[in-house]
């Protein structure tokens, strides 16, 4: 028996575990707490005996419920189920769980004095909040504040957020909420806004978020509309009756006010329904309004009144007629009789008026005019002659004259003094070139109407027409007075582009890829398209925005580029064509620009002088260039500022080349004799340029020569060093002659080398040479005495 236990211990021992879980529950309901356990095999097959199955829960160091040799206590509030010990299920249910419930329970279970289980098991209350949307009237376009109750959860905080017809008007927004007495927290969202008309009738929305949780409230809007208020006064003959007031209110909503009187701020007290006689009896007077529908209808009228005890009411009654009398035959009174009188002298007035309007209306239909409105040309384009357009009919055109005017600034003919070919920009005081015209005397038909055609030629400028409009005003010989005016349509000027030939260059980037451009420029409007194409596809413009964007000029042209790339191996076929085509307004058919075969950006180097043959000369290389058609062109540039200098072309200069490098690529030199070049040497400034111009260069590459001749320093064999006794070498190095002066730079390691600092001094020599002497030091790691050597 003794061998049986312990073969038990270790078995138990094996299953042995320690777990922890939560539990969520909400209010008011039963919560199982699990607690399972897995006996081992040996005690399954014997039969578990219950009297050596003790048990326990605990929470906060107090017992809940416990199982000891068949002992049972538990708590009120709490069960479990002691049949299912033998399975292993030692489950506690948590009754009616509250929050006073919530915290951690430990189960604990041993079997024959040894532990089998221990777990912990949090009890949590999750109580999700009740929504309510008070029910409250807003003033229309007033800001008002929504209001949403979250009431009766747990944990805090919640989630408000607002919809309006199921769209989200205000995101969520945390809020913490406030703690109640029974331990539950309760919170407000509000959202503020001013109601529209059309926010009556729509469905908005509270939407609250909880622990994972969501719930929305539907509500709809009571929208309260101000009524407009307007105060009258019943007529009265006699001040010293009561004076009725009465009060309109219009388009208000809803239904339901109340009025109330105040005079001078004071509120005035409401009139008694019923006054007392001095008889102890009581009087009273009540209104009714009859609408003119049913002042129409006429009729029998009555007041009844009803009393306690009274079966029948007591009423009285009148016609309609008595009260609301018709006058048939009404007698005039004085009053009556002035406003007749009034009346026919007025008649008599209009008469006479009309009959003066007559005369003179025919008067004026000989000198009435139709005039049409001003027709413009159907192109405006800038350089070329335009005009516009004016027809007047009339019976005496004879005797009209007309002013043209741009925008408000009158037009008067020009083309005596202003030529047809003058500048595109004038002085800021002239008008530009402009011509009138005058058509004779055209008779239409019938009506002995004649027409007169009145026409203006300009030729236009953007400078001074673009956004202009023209203004014709007509008017008789010798009067002040205008007839008619009539005002143009804005025009579009127009100006065909200037296209430049296709240019190929190498991107920089990227040497494999070659980038072909082409320009506009001098047109108008900025609208323009450039259209790609490579035998018979059509590419895609790859330049950047800035570069292909229009830009006008100071005279008011737009210029643009459009950018296209292609790898340099299919330009390099030979075969390859690629052709661009530019659309503009201004233009009947696009512009076509093309090109063939493969292109390369030549390197230029920077001009070299050479004092080794007889005459100076100076040269420049030019290389790894394609095709090999290249121009190289000398200039003397004068003494002066970079932009104020001058140039002067220089006759002389030789070219041996182009001779072809590999299959395509070309390479050329350029000289140039200083014989003749020469003869201002020991003038300060000045210089001479080497251009050099090639189809695939945007612009000329050009190279300065600053009258310097380069001569090389005289260089010894080797480098002087002394190493001293504390490891410490100074390296030093004598140059002599060259010009420009030279530049000298240390440096040491292995593999890589990094840069030294050293120290150079210049002095004139015994000869007359300039030297300079450069000093290096470097420590190194041996010791010794002092030595000195060459390397």
């Amino acid at each position: 028996m003794r061998c049986k236990v312990l073969v038990h211990v270790v078995l138990l021992t094996l299953v042995k575990h320690v777990s922890s879980s939560e539990i969520q529950a909400s209010p008011n309901t039963n919560a199982v707490l699990p607690c399972n356990v897995t006996f081992p095999q040996s005690a399954t097959v014997d039969k578990i005996e219950t009297s050596l199955i003790n048990v326990s829960w605990m929470s906060n160091g107090s017992d809940i419920a416990s199982s000891r040799e068949t002992v049972t206590k538990i708590k009120e509030g709490f069960s479990w189920d002691i049949s299912n010990f033998v399975n292993g299920d030692f489950s506690l249910t948590v009754l009616r769980a509250g929050l006073s419930l919530q915290g951690v329970y430990e189960c604990t279970v041993s079997y024959n004095s040894t532990m089998l289980h221990s777990s912990n098991v949090t009890l949590s209350i999750v109580a999700s909040p009740t929504l309510s949307v008070p029910q409250q009237w807003v003033v229309l376009e007033t800001e008002s504040q929504l209001k949403c109750h979250a009431d009766a959860f747990y944990p805090p905080p919640v989630f408000f957020s607002w919809t309006r017809d199921g769209q989200l008007v205000q995101p969520p927004h945390q809020v913490e909420g406030d703690l109640t007495s029974n331990g539950f927290y309760t919170a407000v969202g509000n959202m503020t806004f001013y109601p529209s008309r059309e926010d009556q009738n729509v469905t908005f929305g509270c939407r609250v978020s909880h622990n994972s949780s969501f719930q929305e409230l539907d509500f709809q809007l009571n929208i309260t509309y101000l009524p407009a208020v307007k105060l009258s006064a019943v007529s009265s003959h006699s001040s010293n009756i009561p004076l009725t007031l009465y009060c309109d209110l219009e388009s208000f909503y809803p239904e339901e006010v109340s009025v109330s009187w105040l005079q001078n701020g004071t509120v005035l007290p409401q009139p008694p329904d019923t006054e007392q006689n001095p008889d102890g009896t009581y009087r009273a007077r009540h209104y009714y309004n009859l609408s003119p529908e049913q002042r129409e209808q006429g009729g029998k009228v009555e007041c009844a009144v009803n009393q306690p005890g009274v079966m029948q009411p007591i009423s009285g009654s009148e016609n309609l007629e008595t009260l609301d009398p018709k006058d048939d035959n009404p007698v005039l009174n004085k009053s009556a009789k002035a406003s007749v009188a009034m009346m026919c002298i007025s008649i008599v007035l209009v008469f006479l008026l009309c009959f003066g309007f007559s005369w003179r209306r025919r008067d004026e239909k000989q000198k009435s005019l139709s005039v049409s409105g001003i027709i413009l040309p159907p192109r405006v384009i800038v350089g070329h002659k335009g005009r516009v357009t004016v027809s007047i009919e009339g019976r005496r055109v004879d005797r009209v004259e007309t002013a043209w005017f741009l925008n408000d600034i009158p037009i008067s003919d020009t083309s005596i003094t202003a030529s047809e070919k003058g500048p595109l920009l004038p002085p800021r005081e002239e008008m530009g070139y402009y011509k009138l015209h005058t058509q004779g005397l055209l008779y239409s038909s019938g009506s002995g109407t004649r027409q007169l055609i009145s026409s203006l030629t300009f030729i236009p400028q953007i400078s001074i027409h673009k956004g202009a409009v023209f203004k014709c005003q007509v008017s008789y010989m010798g009067k002040d007075k205008i007839v008619v005016e009539r005002v143009s349509e804005k025009f579009t000027i127009l100006s065909a582009p200037e296209v430049s030939e296709i240019q190929l260059a190498e991107t920089p980037n990227d040497s494999d890829v070659i980038s072909m451009t082409v320009r506009a420029s001098h047109f108008h409007p900025d609208v323009i398209t450039f259209r790609w194409f490579c035998q018979g596809s059509e590419l895609s413009p790859v330049a950047s925005q800035a570069s292909s964007s229009p830009r006008p000029n100071s005279e008011g042209f737009f210029s643009a580029s459009s950018q296209c790339k292609l790898p340099q191996s299919e330009l390099e076929k030979g075969g390859t064509k690629v052709w661009v085509s530019v659309h503009h307004i201004a233009l009947k058919q696009p512009v076509t620009r093309e090109t063939r075969g493969f292109m390369k950006r030549p390197c230029v180097s920077e001009i070299v002088g050479s004092t080794s043959s007889p005459e100076p000369t100076l040269g420049c290389e030019i290389t790894d260039f394609y095709p090999p058609n290249v121009s190289v062109t000398w200039l003397k540039l004068r003494e002066g500022e970079q932009d104020d200098r001058e140039e002067e072309a220089i006759e002389g200069g030789e070219m041996w080349g182009p001779v072809q490098t590999q299959p395509r690529l070309y390479r050329a030199t350029a000289t140039l004799k200083r014989t003749a070049t020469n003869q201002d040497k020991k003038k300060r400034g000045g210089g001479i340029i080497c251009r050099v111009e090639h189809c695939s260069l945007q612009e000329p590459i050009e190279k300065l020569w600053s009258n310097v001749d380069i001569v090389a320093p005289s260089i010894p064999p080797s480098i002087s060093v002394c190493w001293s006794s504390e490891g410490v070498g100074v390296f030093s190095l004598l140059l002599k002659g060259g010009h420009p002066k030279v530049k000298l730079l240390w440096a040491a390691g292995g593999s890589t080398l990094s840069p030294l600092v050293s120290n150079e001094t210049e002095e004139i020599g015994d000869d007359g040479q300039r030297e300079m002497k450069s000093v290096c030091a470097l420590e190194s790691l041996r010791e010794g005495g002092m030595t000195c050597n060459k390397n």
